[in-house]
């Protein structure tokens, strides 16, 4: 890095958005849509069934922000000129980009917020616990409204470059089908992560908690089968509106067809025959192919299907990836840290063992 962003990666004119933007934040950012999902149907819609396994989500969203917020100040080059668009130093106020860059900044600030009442009975201020938990549901309202807006805005960003875009990735319904899309997204986010925890941290969850999660999985399922649903819905009437027959003839359509066939419509049935079933199997494949998805139509228009007719096209160099798979693993870590010590899956932490916390 001493070197500028030239020695580490393959970024160039042509490709000024890589692996880090394209993948740790573009696509990133729909995989924490679970938690203004979930906090949108624990505090607003107040299903109870679903509050055991808030917190978790709400932490794992916003270590999600705070570490791909850094592999954007990695991406800068400059990592100072971070603040330009907080202070509004050369930058346009009417840019998405700058309205994208407050929205994660706020966002990041109501999950802190949301988290709080956590780190409150961590340290033993019930006082302040009691004054935190006063906030939660504003800050829960003003978070949903902040993922709304930026997820809608960071598809907005492409609408600039339609000619730049591969045609079967390209519309300009991008904003709605980024909102659409993290639906699913971060629901399937909240069953792999909730289940890999049932296992990984089995001494820090109650019984009684572990008995609620078969439920919790199925009504995630519910809900991402009929998100995954209108994704399709919305991708089919965009395809057939914008004519694009002929376009799926060639390589490029194949790829298209692939990622709307099997990873979509194919985790759609899986979500609601496991739901009905109560097969979590089937639910956590659907979840697994509904991330892949979701991962390869958010890295088709921000990187494989940008500048598409280039003759050199893009491919990340291995310094990229290693720094990219860094930066998932050290969140990984963070988040386990945090959870064998505060009461992450529990209200009374004290009544959950603190073996393994060192």
């Amino acid at each position: 890095f001493t070197h500028g962003l030239g020695a580490v990666t393959n970024q160039s004119q042509e490709f000024p958005w890589g692996l880090w933007k394209g993948f740790n934040v573009v696509t990133g950012v729909a995989f924490a849509g679970g938690a203004y999902c979930l906090t949108f149907v624990v505090y607003v819609l107040n299903v109870e069934k679903y509050h055991s396994i808030a917190r978790a989500t709400v932490l794992n969203g916003l270590l999600s922000y705070v570490f791909y917020a850094g592999a954007l100040i990695l991406d800068l080059g400059r990592p100072w000129y971070i603040v330009n668009p907080i202070i509004g130093n050369s930058f346009g106020y009417n840019s998405v980009l700058f309205l994208v860059a407050w929205h994660f900044l706020l966002y990041m600030i109501a999950q802190a917020i949301e988290f709080s009442p956590a780190v409150a009975e961590w340290i033993g201020y019930k006082r302040a616990k009691r004054w935190l938990k006063t906030l939660t549901l504003g800050a829960v309202i003003f978070g949903i409204t902040l993922s709304l807006l930026h997820q809608s805005g960071l598809g907005a960003l492409f609408l600039l470059a339609h000619s730049k875009i591969h045609p079967l990735w390209y519309t300009e319904f991008l904003p709605l089908l980024f909102v659409v899309s993290s639906v699913p997204a971060g629901l399937s986010m909240v069953i792999l992560e909730s289940s890999l925890s049932q296992r990984v941290f089995r001494e820090r969850i109650s019984d009684e908690h572990r008995g609620e999660m078969s439920p919790i999985w199925v009504g995630l399922a519910k809900g991402a089968a009929g998100s995954l649903f209108a994704y399709y819905f919305f991708k089919a009437i965009i395809f057939i509106h914008g004519n694009h027959w002929a376009l799926i003839t060639d390589g490029w359509g194949a790829l298209y067809l692939i990622e709307v066939m099997v990873f979509v419509l194919v985790p759609c049935v899986m979500f609601a025959y496991g739901a009905r079933q109560k097969s979590f199997g089937i639910i956590r494949t659907a979840s697994v192919l509904t991330m892949i998805g979701s991962m390869l139509t958010r890295l088709y228009v921000s990187v494989i299907a940008f500048n598409w007719r280039a003759a050199n096209h893009y491919i990340p160099s291995w310094q990229e990836i290693v720094v990219a798979a860094m930066i998932i693993f050290v969140q990984i870590w963070v988040f386990r840290w945090i959870v064998m010590r505060m009461p992450v899956f529990s209200e009374n932490h004290s009544t959950l063992e603190t073996k393994g916390a060192a």
